[in-house]
């Protein structure tokens, strides 16, 4: 692994690319979806926002600086692009729809969002292992990642400790495995790739 000075902007520069295109674009395609009316990316949006929960969840798992954050991480970064090109049937609708300005920009978005995420994994694959050790999670290569989250926290939590923040991001945990689990083992056998028969 690289020293810490030369991956700590390579970390930070990850943490804002990650606020782009997996919080303010799709934040920025959803609300414009629902002002054109555009169901089929609405209804697209909001499963990769329910799907891309886990990566919110991972940030206040490092905030009370639990290892297993570094899994839901990775984990969050090959599910968010999956839920985007999953759906047979919605994918085939965008692709039937007329050209227009939204469907570029989503389209551009969803490619965008893959190639970042792919890229995102491979990064930080190596760093899976502060996930399993402690004595790595205590060493300089795995503590700089937890320096945006605990930057965040002192932002928008600062009265509140890191463990409270910590149990709410475990129960949200628990509660997002649960209904993977059961859209894996029960709804995924009944619809298939379809996201309209839901």
């Amino acid at each position: 692994m690289p020293s810490s000075s030369l991956l700590q902007p390579l970390v930070w520069t990850d943490y804002r690319l990650a606020v782009v295109f997996t919080v303010l674009f799709p934040l920025l395609l959803l609300v414009w979806a629902f002002v054109t009316r555009a169901e089929i990316l609405q209804q697209l949006l909001v499963i990769y926002w329910k799907v891309s929960s886990l990566l919110a969840i991972t940030v206040y798992l490092m905030i009370a600086g639990l290892p297993f954050s570094f899994l839901t991480g990775v984990i969050a970064r090959v599910l968010m692009p999956l839920s985007l090109w999953f759906w047979a049937d919605l994918n085939e609708e965008i692709r039937e729809q007329p050209f227009s300005l939204l469907k570029l920009v989503f389209i551009s978005w969803r490619w965008g969002i893959t190639f970042y995420c792919g890229l995102g994994v491979l990064f930080q694959i190596p760093f899976l292992r502060c996930a399993f050790s402690q004595t790595m999670f205590a060493g300089d290569s795995c503590q700089v990642w937890l320096e945006a989250p605990t930057l965040f926290k002192q932002s928008f939590h600062a009265g509140f400790t890191p463990g409270f923040l910590g149990f709410w991001a475990i129960l949200a945990l628990v509660i997002y495995l649960l209904t993977l689990s059961y859209f894996i083992f029960v709804k995924l056998g009944r619809q298939g790739r379809s996201a309209l028969n839901q």
